[in-house]
């Protein structure tokens, strides 16, 4: 076989077998991203002009959240943020209203304590996708009710369900980081 013959055979084979390997890189990519934020993966797809956007933009979250100091509590500050939670809970009864902007300031609160910045919604948001991709969606729905409720036209069910939707992330934050809740010795 002559040279030229034995490069027109080699040179498509190594090209498929280089365009084979991005491919899959590629995919397992994808499939890691979609595997660490969850529903968030799709909800930022859809949003996005392209899936390469999405996918960018993702890892960009990635990359901050990775330089955020986000530390477990210590059992101190665990057994009275549970505590303090009670204590919300309990007010719904009375005043859903407070008790709904009670419990957002009090996941706020952890979420400082945490490590996590609170400049802003959108950008809680975005640094919590990265850990709390499942719940995320329990924060966003919570937080419009809280939004509705400001300007008093949430109703009675409306908060009882930002309730539990905040419950959600606050339980899911309180844990010791790795989803597992602590006991709390209250």
């Amino acid at each position: 076989m002559s040279t030229g013959t034995l490069l027109a055979i080699i040179i498509p084979v190594v090209v498929v077998a280089g365009l084979a390997i991005m491919a899959a890189s590629m995919l397992m990519r994808r499939r890691r991203l979609r595997a660490r934020f969850g529903p968030e993966y799709d909800r930022t797809v859809e949003g996005a002009d392209s899936r390469l956007d999405a996918e960018r933009e993702l890892r960009a979250r990635e990359r901050r959240h990775d330089a955020l100091e986000i530390k477990p509590l210590p059992p101190a500050s665990r057994d009275r943020y549970a505590r303090e939670w009670s204590s919300v809970q309990e007010e719904f009864v009375d005043r859903p209203e407070n008790a709904v902007h009670d419990a957002d300031r009090l996941v706020t609160s952890l979420m400082r304590e945490r490590g996590y910045p609170t400049e802003g919604f959108e950008q809680q948001t975005k640094d919590l996708s990265v850990r709390h991709g499942a719940t995320l969606e329990h924060y966003r729905a919570a937080h419009e009710v809280e939004t509705l409720s400001t300007r008093s036209r949430a109703t009675t069910e409306q908060l009882r369900g930002a309730m539990v939707h905040y419950r959600t992330l606050f339980e899911e934050l309180l844990s010791d980081g790795n989803g597992r809740a602590q006991p709390s010795r209250s």
